[in-house]
């Protein structure tokens, strides 16, 4: 008996993984419809029908990267009893992150598009609300530091030493993509914390 319709002939998770890892590759812009067409195994009218444009694909892209290679820094600032622990385990997991050996050694949430051509605004905008969002989740933290007793109101304010400690997030990035290793992110996130007890007039 004939069946209708075209029965599926990939599996759209699969696609999606092998879709991160060129993005991951190349970012937003230097990534073709048809480089993903072979990336992933299927026609570009797949692709539409599946994911609709690549602007939509790049976003499902970035959410599953978000539970994945970007989980572990939020769930570092989420899950550490006091702020300092937070922010500390965070800048961490990130330098582990961007420094995996079978990954590209950087966030794609930072790097993936930072800039580029007018028609694609959209996708950089995107992606600065991910980053502003980023900033806000470490804010909050800070915030719940206050509440539980363990930070003081900074006297630099709380937006100042979320923004700093966003921006120490953001600079790693750009140290492993530009050949930084591990050991000297961990350089970093040192200087980093040693500022900690200025920024908040708290000692460990």
């Amino acid at each position: 008996m004939a069946t209708r319709g075209r029965p599926r002939t990939f599996d759209p998770d699969t696609a999606l993984r092998q879709a991160l890892s060129l993005f991951w590759e190349r970012g937003y812009e230097g990534t073709s419809l048809n480089d993903l067409a072979q990336a992933m195994g299927i026609a570009s009218a797949s692709i539409y029908a599946c994911f609709g444009s690549k602007e939509e694909l790049f976003r499902r892209v970035m959410a599953l990267y978000g539970t994945t290679s970007g989980g572990p820094p939020k769930s570092a600032l989420r899950e550490q009893p006091t702020a300092r622990a937070a922010i500390e385990a965070m800048l961490r997991a990130t330098a582990d992150a961007i420094t995996r050996p079978d990954a590209p050694h950087y966030c794609m949430l930072i790097l993936a598009a930072p800039t580029g051509s007018v028609e694609n605004h959209s996708v950089r905008e995107f992606l600065a609300d991910g980053r502003r969002a980023q900033y806000t989740a470490i804010r909050d933290r800070l915030a719940r530091g206050v509440i539980d007793g363990d930070l003081a109101t900074p006297p630099a304010g709380l937006d100042a030493v979320a923004r700093y400690y966003a921006t120490v997030v953001q600079g790693l990035s750009i140290q492993a993509r530009d050949g930084a290793t591990r050991t000297e992110l961990e350089s970093v996130i040192t200087c980093a914390m040693a500022g900690w007890d200025a920024l908040t007039s708290l000692g460990r």
